[in-house]
């Protein structure tokens, strides 16, 4: 099993009328790049948006670490990713 990052591209009419693409990213556990282009796109919110897969990669290694999937049937199939959000917002009047 391999990771994959999945960019996704979409235009979205509550955001300057659909004009602009916009984009997301998401991780996906499979075989091969066929495998993740697939799975991607039976997920709920690809399909609403009405997604298209802009770009594939891989992930292998990075900074000299390897990567490397392996089950845990205690996350019964769920993914956990940790999120640390830094906004610099405009100040409110």
């Amino acid at each position: 099993m391999h990771l994959y990052l999945v960019h996704c591209g979409f235009y979205d009419e509550a955001l300057s009328d659909g004009v602009y693409e916009s984009h997301v990213n998401y991780f996906i556990a499979a075989e091969s790049f066929d495998e993740a282009k697939a799975k991607i796109r039976l997920h709920p919110e690809f399909k609403a948006k009405k997604m298209h897969v802009d770009g594939l990669q891989e992930i292998r290694a990075v900074e000299g670490y390897g990567v490397t999937l392996e089950r845990d049937e205690g996350l019964k199939g769920q993914s956990q990713i940790l999120n640390f959000k830094h906004r610099d917002l405009a100040p409110k009047k």
